[in-house]
């Protein structure tokens, strides 16, 4: 491929200043889709007593179907970036929606507890190619003058969907069996498939690319073992001492690290998996920081605070669910709004203020306890959620920006492989932390403690958030919208053979 065709395909300048029917098309179709299945991501939440019930579980062994689900598309993720290289956008879209159709039948009929894993796991297989492929799309179909509202659109995806996720999931289990959480999906994503089998075009040029296996197995051992040692802390606290914590935590580890020099090596000949020099940038790289910290935060509160809820106030799933439903809704319609501010006025009016309505929201959270009416949670968690609309969009869209076009597709490999790491770190930090003070509070019986009990949990968990929360405020002063990529053509190549575009 000639350097002046690689540059025809991965610059914005290459895209039409006005997209075309059929690339409206592809971006609505891919939002929808992906909609679909970050919905999917958090409707374990509500239905985990259920579960747990069902299935004779404790909670940690119970949030694994939130944490594997996470962790298997953060492991996935890096592949599709060869994936859309290789395939066509169509043949991509079919393979998603097939795995995540695929999943959703498997659960809707899962015998025992190990099926159903099984089938998150499959869904997640699934997921994980979805936003990959609507933020490469985005990337090459959208000016970049309609950057940020696009980002908008796309926060939407990311972090509503996984926050109504809960409330919709309260709603079926309400008056139905917890089967139906993958039933009454099962039509929807079928249906996404039929339409997309004839309508999403194919808008990119499939080339040859390098796959390298190393990369892959050690990334999956890194990110597995980090996740698996982080809900081994939740396991502990509640007796199941079959793996030390620290024994996966370190492996992870150091698999982390021998993922990283191989990555380090492999670009000095543009064929890593994931393309570190990402992190050249400073604003990519306190961007990631800031996302990671919201990340935990949003998934980690997703799972607790219905817990709480139904577990401590003796709210209904219905009701725990409606909770963290106004929240969800506030933060998708602010997210084009936000968009449009930051186009217009950069992070000025966004990141700080976001970040502090984050913090103040956790604070307030942690003021819950065995009295609290159930509405009230919906204050602080309106403010959170207020908070991270602000950051998603902005976050987004500055991390993006700030990096060359033909690191695009690894910014946002990284970007949404981090995304899937953080949210299993938070679901796993923050069921650690409640399980820990549950058991601390002198609880014999991990799997359902008394209110009063895991009301202790509850504390340390939010307590931990709020305390956490207050890094991203430090951070986000530092943050500003880039005039130009801060990574150059010329930095790229220092030290290494010259940069082939993708």
């Amino acid at each position: 491929m000639t350097e002046a065709a690689v540059q025809n395909a991965t610059t914005p300048a290459a895209a039409p200043s006005s997209a075309s029917r059929n690339n409206r098309v592809a971006i609505v179709l891919l939002l929808l889709s992906t909609f679909v299945v970050f919905l999917n991501e958090t409707t374990m939440s509500v239905a985990l007593p259920k579960i747990m019930t069902a299935f004779t579980i404790s909670a940690s062994a119970g949030q694994w179907l939130t944490t594997a689900f996470a962790l298997t598309a953060a492991i996935v993720v890096p592949i599709t970036g060869w994936l859309l290289q290789r395939l066509n956008t169509r043949p991509v879209f079919i393979t998603a929606m097939s795995l995540f159709t695929a999943g959703t039948l498997l659960g809707a009929v899962a015998p025992t507890f190990g099926v159903l894993l099984l089938a998150r796991v499959i869904q997640a297989s699934g997921t994980s190619i979805m936003m990959p492929l609507l933020m490469t799309t985005v990337l090459q179909l959208v000016p970049l003058a309609d950057r940020g509202r696009m980002m908008g659109r796309i926060s939407i995806v990311i972090s509503v969907a996984p926050a109504i996720g809960p409330a919709v999931s309260g709603l079926i289990v309400q008056s139905l069996p917890w089967e139906f959480v993958f039933w009454l999906v099962l039509p929807i994503a079928a249906a996404m498939l039929v339409v997309g089998i004839v309508k999403v075009p194919n808008i990119s040029e499939p080339r040859r690319a390098p796959l390298d296996f190393l990369s892959i197995v050690l990334s999956a051992f890194a990110f597995g073992g980090l996740v698996y040692g982080l809900s081994a802390l939740g396991s502990n606290a509640e007796g199941d001492e079959l793996v030390a914590p620290w024994m996966p935590l370190t492996a992870g580890a150091v698999f982390l690290v021998l993922f990283v020099i191989r990555q380090l090596v492999l670009q000095r000949r543009d064929a890593a998996l994931l393309d570190l020099r990402t992190f050249r940038s400073r604003t990519f790289t306190m961007s990631i920081v800031m996302f990671i910290v919201m990340m935990v935060a949003l998934f980690g509160t997703v799972i607790v605070l219905p817990l709480y809820a139904q577990k401590v106030l003796g709210a209904s799933t219905l009701e725990s669910g409606l909770v963290l439903l106004p929240g969800g809704l506030i933060m998708g319609l602010i997210g084009p709004i936000v968009g449009r501010i930051f186009d217009r006025r950069g992070t000025g009016p966004l990141i700080v203020p976001g970040a502090v309505l984050v913090s103040l929201g956790f604070w307030g959270l942690t003021m819950v306890g065995a009295g609290t009416s159930v509405w009230f949670l919906l204050l602080p968690h309106i403010v959170m959620s207020i908070g991270l609309g602000m950051l998603f969009t902005t976050l987004f869209t500055v991390s993006t920006s700030a990096l060359p076009p033909h690191l695009y597709s690894h910014g946002s490999a990284i970007l949404t492989t981090l995304q899937q790491v953080a949210g299993a770190a938070g679901t796993a930090l923050f069921v650690a932390l409640l399980a820990a003070g549950t058991v601390a509070a002198g609880s014999t019986n991990p799997a359902d403690p008394a209110p009063r009990e895991l009301m202790q949990g509850v504390h340390w968990a939010f307590l931990f958030g709020a305390i956490v929360s207050l890094v991203p405020i430090a951070i986000g002063f530092f943050v500003r919208k880039p005039k130009a990529a801060e990574v150059t053509d010329e930095e790229l190549a220092t030290g290494s053979v010259p940069v082939a575009h993708h």
